[in-house]
């Protein structure tokens, strides 16, 4: 049904252009499958932490969101292909994907890390050398098209990299033992944990702060296409009022338990 509902939701996006979008509407690019950021029902309701800035987006600027649920991966192309006007979808401001679309200012930031076995012996690990030595031939899961890929694909070029089109899939996989260790932002880490088949895992004690590498990018923002410009101005401005008035701080903080605001520079 969740696969279903995707499909439709895709379906549909692909006969929505900017153009053809209703005045005072605002159709916003999201994955679906990356809790707490964005999470789509059965009949394809989006919530998370992404639902809830842009919804608090579309109330600033006195427009109605409309969500549109699509694979991570196929978001900027389907921003450049007019589909839907933004991507809200925990996509962190990178270079690379700047040369493809605009973002808007960074309105959020997360630390980033592994999770194992309890068992393993990168459990014990607190110091960044140790892990990236100990990551060298091991089987390291990443969901496809993310920071953390390019991150690995930079950093840990002899880790056998295993990729995913969804953070479901990974999970899975490494509840199974068919890698040795995922990376990810913590809270998607800490969601996998909560669950009764992370039970056995841990959350490696090496924190990798985004502003330590380039590949990690320059926080989460909001994608526009890089011709809207006068769009992206009013994101801007609405952005920073609602990180100033703290109101995607407490959003943070009913998904995140901890403020994960970025300061408006």
């Amino acid at each position: 049904m969740k696969l279903k509902s995707m499909l439709l939701a895709t379906a549909f996006a692909a006969c929505l252009t900017t153009a053809q979008a209703a005045e005072g509407e605002l159709s916003i690019g999201t994955e679906g499958a990356y809790p707490p950021w964005s999470m789509a029902d059965a009949v394809g309701n989006v919530t998370g932490f992404d639902a809830d800035v842009g919804n608090l987006l579309c109330a600033k600027l006195e427009m109605k969101c409309q969500f549109v649920v699509q694979a991570f991966d196929g978001l900027i192309p389907a921003l450049k292909a007019k589909r839907f006007d933004i991507i809200i979808s925990g996509m962190s401001i990178t270079e690379d994907r700047k040369k493809e679309i605009n973002f808007s200012i960074g309105y959020a930031e997360l630390a980033n890390m592994f999770v194992a076995p309890k068992t393993s012996d990168l459990a014990s690990i607190k110091d960044f050398d140790s892990l990236i030595k100990a990551l060298d031939g091991k089987k390291v899961g990443v969901q496809a098209g993310t920071t953390h890929a390019h991150y690995l694909e930079k950093n840990v070029p002899n880790a056998d990299l295993k990729t995913y089109d969804t953070l479901d899939q990974m999970q899975i996989d490494l509840a199974s033992g068919r890698i040795d260790v995922a990376f990810s932002d913590k809270s998607a880490l800490d969601d996998f944990l909560a669950k009764p088949e992370g039970k056995d895992f841990q959350l490696v004690d090496v924190k990798i702060a985004s502003s330590s590498d380039p590949t990690l990018g320059e926080g989460i923002g909001v994608g526009i296409a890089q011709e809207n410009t006068e769009l992206k101005a009013r994101i801007d401005k609405a952005l920073c009022e609602l990180v100033a008035d703290g109101s995607i701080g407490k959003a943070s903080q009913t998904w995140f338990k901890t403020d994960i605001s970025r300061p408006c520079k």
